[in-house]
């Protein structure tokens, strides 16, 4: 599957979304993932987190980084840029990058 029908198949679930807005700019361990979406009413069980981080990690969209026996996820920021970029490449064409807005709304 082409990175681009990846990443709008990650995005296209809700925990999934919730779980890119958290690992946007911290890393967390799936435990502590877990508790992050509980804390934004979503109750998800760590298989299920487990799951979610696999497709995300398919889509090259988490980074991650191993320490003893604890596994951290972050946000790969670089290949989201890289999906948006082809996003706007191939639905937006006839816009300029200064056109688009530096910060939106998060949800």
């Amino acid at each position: 599957m082409d990175n681009l029908l990846a990443f709008a198949r990650v995005l296209s679930d809700e925990t999934r979304y919730q779980m890119m807005l958290l690992l946007c700019c911290t890393e967390f361990s799936v435990t502590d993932l877990v508790k992050a979406l509980e804390g934004r009413g979503i109750t998800v069980s760590q298989p299920t987190v487990s799951h979610h981080l696999a497709e995300l990690r398919d889509a090259n969209l988490v980074i991650v980084r191993k320490a003893g026996r604890q596994t951290f996820y972050t946000l790969n920021q670089e290949q989201v840029t890289v999906c948006c970029g082809q996003l706007m490449t191939k639905f937006a064409p006839l816009v300029s990058i200064d056109q688009i807005p530096v910060r939106g709304s998060e949800n």
